[in-house]
């Protein structure tokens, strides 16, 4: 009797040594926090990330897209099926009168804010603290300092599982830190996003971002986190609430709600996915019966839970 061909086999056939089976994925995510994935597989550039999406989808095998990890708490149980590591990194700068730059999903996306200054290119600015990558603020509008991917994205660039297509900004149906995408009316993966900039000096692009740094530097912790937990309620601020509450420096596990920012859960070292989502009830329970507002969560859970 022939056995039956595993779905890790065709990968191994197609990618070769590209397929690792088993691996941890907390050194993959910005917390630090998060079990295995049974099957991991990096794309080092679009191409390749458009190869690999396309081998899942014909063989029906789950996948879950990983970039830079951060607004992701990955269960301790780990991730079921794949996770593509997206290294897609390709970066053109378009110079004139609008200058713009095209970039690929795997990009940091603080590591373009601060090559912008180089080039004497401002807009993104307020991007050069934000942790993860293109793909993932694409995906949820990601802003900081009152700006937002939907304020620079010209176009990005969706593969679906029957094309390749561009939607503008306005197609991307972009809300406060969502988008057709995060909100599941489109299935697709972000490959790569064209955003426009304007004309400067690396000296005025230099101290805008110097300065957006020192706050952010003044204001919320450092350490192994997610970033925000939870999206700002209309009209208020997460943190200010869950301070109100009382519940700053409240700590289960080696999970703390950090002292200084209140929307930060900081990870003090082998710190369980666990004691993280039970953080994040404390918090959701304490400001709805203290403050009465549902805190909506910024972060997504991925994996087995």
């Amino acid at each position: 009797m022939i056995a039956p061909i595993r779905p890790i086999d065709v990968l191994y056939a197609k990618l070769g040594d590209k397929v690792k089976e088993n691996v941890l994925l907390a050194p993959y995510t910005s917390a630090r926090i998060g079990g295995p994935a049974d099957i991991l597989v990096v794309a080092d550039d679009v191409a390749e990330l458009v190869r690999i999406v396309k081998l899942l989808w014909k063989h029906e095998m789950p996948f879950t897209i990983l970039g830079g990890g951060s607004n992701v708490l990955v269960s301790d149980k780990g991730i079921r099926g794949v996770v593509v590591l997206n290294r897609a990194k390709a970066v053109r700068f378009h110079s004139g009168d609008q200058p713009s730059v095209t970039v690929e999903s795997g990009v940091v996306f603080s590591n373009l804010a601060n090559r912008c200054a180089s080039k004497s290119v401002a807009g993104l600015e307020w991007a050069a603290t934000v942790p993860g990558t293109i793909g993932g603020a694409v995906y949820g509008n990601a802003g900081a300092f009152g700006g937002d991917m939907s304020g620079n994205l010209i176009w990005a660039e969706l593969l679906t599982d029957t094309s390749r297509e561009k939607y503008t900004v306005d197609q991307m149906g972009y809300g406060y830190r969502t988008s057709i995408l995060k909100r599941g009316e489109v299935k697709a993966i972000v490959l790569c996003a064209e955003l426009s900039l304007r004309n400067s000096t690396k000296e005025e692009v230099t101290v805008n971002i110097q300065q957006f740094s020192a706050h952010r530097k003044a204001t919320q912790p450092p350490g192994a986190s997610m970033g925000s937990m939870f999206k700002n309620p209309n009209g208020d601020y997460a943190g200010k609430l869950i301070e109100a509450s009382g519940l700053k420096g409240t700590r289960i596990g080696n999970a703390e709600i950090s002292p200084l920012h209140g929307n930060f859960f900081i990870n003090h070292a082998n710190t369980r996915a666990e004691d993280i989502r039970a953080l994040v009830e404390l918090v959701q329970k304490t400001v709805k019966e203290k403050q009465g507002v549902d805190l909506e969560l910024e972060i997504e859970f991925v994996g087995d839970w």
